[in-house]
């Protein structure tokens, strides 16, 4: 059914479907080389192309064996292993510290808020070869200056360890953090927060009592975002890290520079649903929070 109203004119036509035909357009632009990868991943062949059996739909051209060598391979599984040892923590620190900074720079009477918030949203702005060369040069040195107190002396440095690739993930997904969580807290009702604290309800019971549970589906988001990031990301780690902390992206760099791997092909297909269904599910959490504020879901 047309959304044109019955009174629109030849050129008003004319624009609507035009616009959708260059949606269209765009969006097959965007999704064609991921489509591409997937029906690529069940090769039968050591190839990066379509061969005539697959483009002939013989079954003998299509074959699992590009997932099997990614739960057997040794390598592919401690790549594996380090991600799902990395993204968790990180998460869980950009998920902590993001809501605190974002709660706090949605008070009003916070100094300088739009700059503060402008610095800690900078590693989504900074192009990632510049916060991983700063990062690294800043955790080879084991010197840290105090304010006062001139440098302190680590006893370790954090380049090539698990904490270093942590932290460098969880400041990469803070910024996401910040802003799914004050975009909730834009429709957040002040007031509940002065009448718990007039019931007699302390700062810490206020927040997991009242604002959590409102504010939960942008927190939830937040976090999904991170863990992607932290999941996907290979500058950062390649800089901060070393071949003890070789998470699945790198080795899927790896892969590209050195061997070909074809095994890449079922690891992106497999990074490609685990994506959609994260997005599924941050799609679920922005309608509930639009349900929550009283708004109408689009």
């Amino acid at each position: 059914m047309s959304g044109l109203p019955p009174y629109a004119t030849t050129g008003q036509r004319a624009w609507y479907y035009s616009f959708r035909v260059i949606c269209g357009l765009i969006f097959f632009f965007l999704i064609a080389p991921i489509l591409v990868i997937i029906p690529l991943s069940f090769n039968a062949e050591d190839f990066f192309t379509f061969t005539p059996e697959m483009l002939s739909f013989d079954p003998a051209g299509y074959s699992t064996k590009h997932y099997e060598d990614f739960f057997t391979n040794s390598d592919w599984q401690l790549a594996l292993r380090n991600s799902l040892k990395i993204a968790p923590v990180a998460t869980l620190l950009s998920v902590s510290l993001g809501t605190l900074a974002a709660i706090g720079l949605s008070q009003s009477h916070v100094p300088f808020r739009r700059a503060i918030m402008a610095i800690l949203i900078s590693p989504m702005i900074v192009p990632l070869i510049i916060s991983a060369t700063g990062m690294y040069f800043f955790y080879s040195n084991p010197y840290i200056p105090i304010p006062f107190l001139g440098k302190i002396e680590l006893p370790f440095t954090l380049t090539g360890t698990y904490l270093g690739v942590v932290l460098a993930h969880a400041a990469l997904g803070i910024p996401f953090v910040i802003i799914t969580v004050t975009a909730t807290l834009v429709g957040f009702d002040q007031s509940l927060t002065r009448a718990a604290a007039n019931m007699g309800a302390n700062p810490v019971t206020t927040f997991f009592r009242v604002q959590m549970p409102l504010i939960l589906p942008g927190v939830v988001s937040g976090g999904l975002f991170a863990f992607i990031t932290s999941f996907d990301e290979v500058v950062v780690v390649l800089f901060v890290g070393s071949a003890g902390q070789k998470t699945l992206p790198w080795q899927m760099f790896t892969g590209l520079r050195e061997q070909i791997s074809p095994t890449i092909l079922a690891v992106a297909t497999i990074l490609i649903a685990i994506s959609i269904l994260l997005l599924f599910v941050v799609e679920l959490l922005r309608r509930r929070s639009e349900r929550l504020r009283g708004m109408s879901p689009s």
